[in-house]
């Protein structure tokens, strides 16, 4: 199994509809332009949401992605020990081992994140 990115769909990749279950928002620029690159690099991504739970919005989320330009990707709410790292705006950052908040953060790509939760 190969090391994985996980890519939140709502308020992450697709703006956010304020509706479970409700329509996709349209795409974030900044993140499909993340996620293609990722792709062209030939990293595994895959969309991480609860929208995964039920088999009509795994397939409205398939949908959405062939539409808007991106391959079939895996679809899941799950983690695993090959999720290298998890983008969500949800998402607080933590040092590991301590469980306490980080208050600038940057991953192996380079991304600087500066977080004040």
């Amino acid at each position: 199994m190969n090391k994985w990115i996980g890519v939140d769909l709502d308020g992450t990749l697709a703006v956010h509809t304020n509706r479970a279950g409700g329509p996709i928002g349209k795409p974030l620029p900044d993140m499909m332009r993340r996620v293609k690159s990722w792709l062209s690099k030939g990293k595994e991504v895959r969309i991480f949401t609860a929208r995964a739970d039920s088999a009509v919005e795994r397939a409205k989320v398939a949908k959405w992605l062939k539409d808007n330009g991106l391959p079939a990707l895996a679809i899941t709410n799950k983690k695993d020990w090959q999720m290298q790292e998890l983008w969500d705006d949800r998402a607080v950052r933590v040092i590991r081992d301590k469980g306490t908040p980080c208050r600038e953060c940057v991953n192996h790509t380079g991304f600087t994140r500066l977080t004040d939760c």
